[in-house]
C-alpha cells in the first residue's frame, strides 16, 4: 500500500513539473521576431519619453510589476478597470497607491504597438519589458525577460488584498506570503531592494514618527534627525494625503545599494524594511547587499526572472487585450469565486 502511494505521488509531481516546464517552453526571448519585429525598438522609444518627461516612472512600474505578479501571476490583471458590476484588483485599497505614471506607460505602449501590430503583443509581456528595461535605465541589472504570455480573463480586488504585504505587517507575515510564492527570505531580501528607487507616502509611516509611544515621538530605531526632518516634510499629510518621501534619502532616483546601506544607519521609512535589518532571518542578507553592489544585482536579477514567470498564462488560458484597462468580452469581468463556481458545476 505505501509502495503504491509513493508511487501516485512520484506521478503527480513528475505531471506537475512536467506541465510546468511546458508552460514555460512557450515562452521565448524571440517570441515577437516574426509578429512584431519592432516590439523592441517601439518599447524603449516610449519608456525612454516617459522616463525622461517622469523620473520616478521607473519606480512606478516595478511597483505596478510586482503587484500584479504577487496577485494569480503576471499577468496583467492589475491593469484591469472595474466597472458598474465588477471591483478589479487596481481598485483594491492596497492598490489605490499606484501611481498613474505606471498606468500611462503601459497604455501609451499598447497604444504605439496595436498600430504597428495589432492584437500581437499582450499588456503582460509590456509590463515585464517595460519593468526590465526601466531598471536598466536608472542604473539596474539587466536580467532576461520570456515573452508570450497572455493576459488574464479575472481580475479581483479581493485577491490583492489576500495576496499583497503591507509596511506594518509583522516580518513572520511577509516572509510567510514571500514563501507561498516559491520565494525563500534571501530573494525577499533582494526583491525588496527595489525600495532603493520610489517613495512611500507619510500615512504609511507616519506612525513611526508622530507620537509613537509616552516617552518617545519617534519610534527609536530611526534616526532622530531623520524623524525630525520626516515630520517637517509630513507635517499635513492627513490633510495631503499625496505627500510622501524617497525611500532612499541619498540617491532616489539611482537603482543602488544604497537603500541596504540606509537600513543599517536608522534611514529607513518602513516598518518593515526596519524590521528586516535587525532580524536573524534577513539581517545576513541586508548587511551582505549592503556590503556588495554586484552580489545585490545579481540576486535581484535571479528574483525578478522567477517572480516574472509566476503563474504565467498561454494560450487559451487568457488573452490578448485589445486595450489593457479592459477585457475584450464583458463575460471577462467574471470574479474568481465564479470561475471557481463554473469548475465545479462542470
Amino acid at each position: 500500500m505505501e509502495q503504491m502511494q509513493l508511487s501516485s505521488l512520484l506521478i503527480l509531481l513528475f505531471s506537475f513539473f512536467t506541465s510546468l516546464r511546458l508552460t514555460h517552453s512557450n515562452l521565448t526571448l524571440d517570441y515577437y521576431s516574426k509578429s512584431c519585429p519592432q516590439f523592441p525598438l517601439i518599447m524603449q522609444q516610449v519608456i525612454t519619453d516617459k522616463q525622461l518627461s517622469s523620473p520616478t516612472t521607473a519606480a512606478a512600474v516595478l511597483r505596478l510589476f510586482f503587484h500584479d505578479c504577487m496577485v494569480d501571476g503576471c499577468d496583467a490583471s492589475v491593469l484591469i478597470a472595474s466597472n458598474a458590476f465588477h471591483k478589479a484588483e487596481r481598485d483594491a485599497d492596497i492598490n489605490l497607491s499606484l501611481p498613474g505614471d505606471a498606468f500611462d506607460l503601459i497604455s501609451r505602449a499598447k497604444t504605439a504597438l496595436e498600430l504597428q501590430c495589432p492584437r500581437v503583443v499582450s499588456c503582460a509581456d509590456i509590463l515585464a519589458v517595460a519593468t526590465r528595461n526601466l531598471i536598466v535605465m536608472v542604473g539596474g541589472p539587466h536580467y532576461n525577460v520570456l515573452l508570450g504570455r497572455r493576459d488574464s480573463i479575472v481580475s479581483d480586488a479581493s485577491l490583492a488584498e489576500r495576496n499583497l504585504p503591507k509596511p506594518n505587517f509583522p516580518l513572520s507575515q511577509i516572509i510567510s506570503m514571500f514563501n507561498s510564492k516559491g520565494l525563500s527570505p534571501q530573494e525577499m531580501v533582494a526583491l525588496v531592494g527595489a525600495h532603493t528607487i520610489g517613495f512611500s507616502h507619510c500615512k504609511e509611516f507616519a506612525y513611526r514618527i508622530f507620537n509613537f509611544s509616552k516617552t518617545s515621538q519617534s519610534d527609536p530605531a530611526i534616526n532622530p534627525e531623520y524623524a525630525a526632518r520626516l515630520r517637517e516634510l509630513c507635517e499635513n499629510y492627513t490633510t495631503d494625503t499625496e505627500m510622501s518621501a524617497y525611500n532612499d534619502v541619498f540617491t532616489p532616483g539611482k537603482f543602488d545599494n544604497m537603500y541596504y546601506r540606509n537600513l543599517k544607519i536608522g534611514l529607513s521609512l518602513l516598518q518593515s524594511d526596519n524590521a528586516m535589518a535587525v532580524d536573524v532571518r534577513t539581517k545576513p542578507f541586508v548587511d551582505r547587499y549592503a556590503a556588495n553592489q554586484t552580489e545585490f544585482f545579481q540576486a535581484f536579477a535571479r528574483a525578478m526572472e522567477k517572480v516574472s514567470l509566476f503563474n504565467i498564462k498561454v494560450g487559451r488560458e487568457g488573452e490578448i487585450r485589445h486595450r489593457c484597462h479592459d477585457f475584450n468580452h464583458f463575460n471577462g469581468q467574471k470574479s474568481e469565486r465564479d470561475r471557481n463556481s463554473r469548475v465545479k458545476k462542470a
